[in-house]
This record gives C-alpha cells, sequence and structure tokens, in this order.
C-alpha cells in the first residue's frame, strides 16, 4: 500500500490506479473518481449526497433474524453472540472486524506476516486471478452451513457491502468466505480505510461493526472499488428511502 489515505465525509474510497485507499479532508462523492475499469458509459453516480452512517443504521433498525442460529465472532470465543439479520433488499449484522489478508501476495498480506495466510480467495477478479486483501475492500461471509447459507439469500461474490464503524461508511464487495461458524471480517484494505488497525496478527477491532449487505446485487469487475462505491451509494439511496417511505405510509385508517 502506497500509506496515503483519503479522508471522506461520507465514502471512504481507494484509488484504483494506485491500488490504495486515499484519504483527505473534506467531501468528495463517486462523480469526482476516475472512471472505474471495464466500465460503460460515464460512470457518474447521481450528485446527491449518499446517507450518513447514522441513517443506514436508523434504516436496518432491530434484528429480523434469518439466520437458523448465531455466530461466534472468533473461532475461541465462549459463546454464539451473532445472528444474521435481514430487512427486504439487505442481510445485516453487527460484530467484530478481524483482517483477512488473504488472496494475492504482497508487502503487508504474505505467509511472513500473516501465520494463517492463504494465497487464494473464494472469489477471483475479472482476469481470473484471486483478490488482493492489501488493495480491495472486501467483506468475508461465513462458509455455507445449515446455520445459514448465504447464497440462498441474494448474496453472492461480488455483492454490495455497507461496512459501517463509527461515523463512516466504506462501500465493498463480498471477497471471500471464512470459517462457517464465525462471522465478523474483512479485507486489510478495508480495516485500513476506515481507519482500523489492520495488521493481520494485531490489528482489528473488538467490537460496532455493521455490514449491511445490499442482496441481489453485484459489481462488475469485482475488482473495482469505484463500481462498489457507486453502486453502493446508489442502492444506500434506495434502501433509506424504502425504510422512510414505510415508516411515514398512512396506516389502514388513512
Amino acid at each position: 500500500m502506497e500509506g496515503l489515505f483519503l479522508v471522506l465525509m461520507r465514502t471512504v474510497v481507494p484509488t484504483a490506479a494506485l491500488g490504495a485507499v486515499l484519504l483527505v479532508p473534506g467531501s468528495l462523492s463517486a462523480d469526482a473518481l476516475p472512471p472505474a475499469p471495464g466500465a460503460g458509459g460515464s460512470g457518474r453516480a447521481p450528485r446527491a449526497d449518499p446517507p450518513t452512517a447514522a441513517e443506514l443504521l436508523a434504516a436496518v433498525g432491530g434484528c429480523v433474524q434469518v439466520s437458523r442460529g448465531a455466530y461466534r465472532t472468533d473461532a475461541s470465543a465462549a459463546r454464539e453472540t451473532v445472528p444474521v439479520c435481514g430487512k427486504t433488499g439487505v442481510v445485516h449484522w453487527k460484530a467484530d472486524l478481524d483482517i483477512d489478508c488473504d488472496g494475492r501476495r504482497g508487502t503487508h498480506c504474505n505467509e511472513r506476516t500473516d501465520p494463517y495466510f492463504s494465497p487464494m480467495t473464494a472469489f477471483t477478479q475479472s482476469d481470473g486471478r484471486y483478490l488482493s486483501a492489501e488493495q480491495l475492500p472486501f467483506v468475508v461471509v461465513p462458509a455455507p452451513s445449515s446455520r445459514w447459507r448465504y447464497a440462498e439469500h441474494g448474496v453472492k461474490g461480488g455483492s454490495v457491502v455497507a461496512v459501517v464503524h463509527r461515523a463512516q461508511v466504506l462501500y465493498a464487495v463480498v471477497g471471500d468466505s471464512g470459517p462457517a461458524g464465525v462471522i465478523g471480517e474483512a479485507s486489510y484494505a478495508a480495516a485500513e480505510a476506515l481507519g482500523i488497525p489492520p495488521d493481520p496478527r494485531t490489528g482489528g477491532v473488538a467490537s460496532g461493526v455493521t455490514y449491511i449487505v445490499f442482496t441481489g446485487t453485484r459489481v462488475q469487475p469485482i475488482e473495482s472499488h469505484r463500481a462498489a462505491v457507486i453502486e453502493g451509494e446508489r442502492q444506500a439511496r434506495a434502501f433509506v428511502a424504502r425504510r422512510g417511505a414505510a415508516r411515514t405510509a398512512p396506516g389502514p385508517w388513512g
């Protein structure tokens, strides 16, 4: 990684050309970014500001559980405490964030830096190579089991995810799968973009991260973070608008 950061007021966006996450004070929407590799048309996002972290969390609300059981946040955790929840158009969970450094080898993600390193990811990019955890913000979903099968809920490799931590929203993709009984993991690049320590040995955060997966979505190419931001902002606007309309709709008596 270049070690440069770009802090967006509502969206944290890696620069595809550098393969890094840049953070700069101020407000910047997906409109200001260079075109996504392989994207057709102008690739411009709607100009309206995307929802804030608070608006997304309010739209998610409570938990209507869709998993048949809860998950551990770590394999060593004593209890299963995290259910997968669902609403129209999304599945979501609130957990920790452990660091996934799997995929293509890099400076920060390799056998030397990560004792559990794997050179593979569950999903591959458009050229057939495995994803780069250093360069691409992605989220890990639990491997399918009787507890929950993500594909049955409209989730696949490349599905758009809004990752909410404190006041920040990061748009990412589903890029890998992990142990069947554990939830709460994202790539090195995702953690770095959110200001969470990304070291695969010592990094991560113990709680307070909400993962909102927009079901039925798929970013193409999966490795284009710009495409994830554009689609994520669009899905987030629609989700918040739907939830707002549902709350203000008149009851059966008008």
